[in-house]
């Protein structure tokens, strides 16, 4: 299990940098809600945290996680974002459903992050189990949502240092 043994869910502030000025889109799958609830209260803490105004963080929501994409490519489109996070939870069932939607999620994600020169953050569970997922949006292995937020401010941070 990648994240047993390290809660990448605790940072040190002192090195992340200020968000003040950044601007957050954060798209939400309503699907498996108690989970991306989590997932977005953990994201949106971590960014406050660090420094981002309320007012500097956009939320929609949209249906399920296939319909992220749509979201963000929105995002990127519509408004004067600097990242944007992608909030999912795909558990697996009895069908070939989950290979699908996490497949397809996942190409799209990875394809944004090709069209667009802002970067798209991932922050989409594909677990097992119901238990799994809740350890990872606020349970025993943290919550990947504040790590979808600190991953989202250094990935801005490298790209206004990039195009200087």
């Amino acid at each position: 299990m990648a994240t047993e043994n390290k809660n990448l869910s605790n940072y040190d502030k002192n090195t992340i940098p200020n968000a003040k000025d950044f601007r957050f889109g954060i798209v939400v799958s309503e699907w498996n809600e108690q989970i991306t609830e989590g997932l977005f209260q953990g994201a949106y803490s971590a960014l406050v945290d660090c420094g981002a105004t309320t007012k500097n963080i956009i939320r929609w929501n949209v249906p399920g996680s296939f319909e992220l994409i749509f979201g963000a490519r929105q995002m990127h489109e519509k408004l004067d974002i600097d990242a944007v996070i992608v909030i999912g939870c795909v558990i697996k069932g009895e069908t070939m459903h989950f290979e699908f939607v996490c497949e397809g999620v996942t190409q799209g994600m990875k394809d944004l992050n090709l069209l667009y020169d802002v970067p798209t953050i991932f922050c989409v569970l594909t677990d097992n189990t119901l238990q799994q997922s809740m350890d990872r949006s606020g349970g025993k292995h943290g919550n990947k949502g504040i790590e979808s937020a600190i991953a989202a401010i250094k990935m801005i941070d490298l790209n206004t240092k990039l195009s200087k």
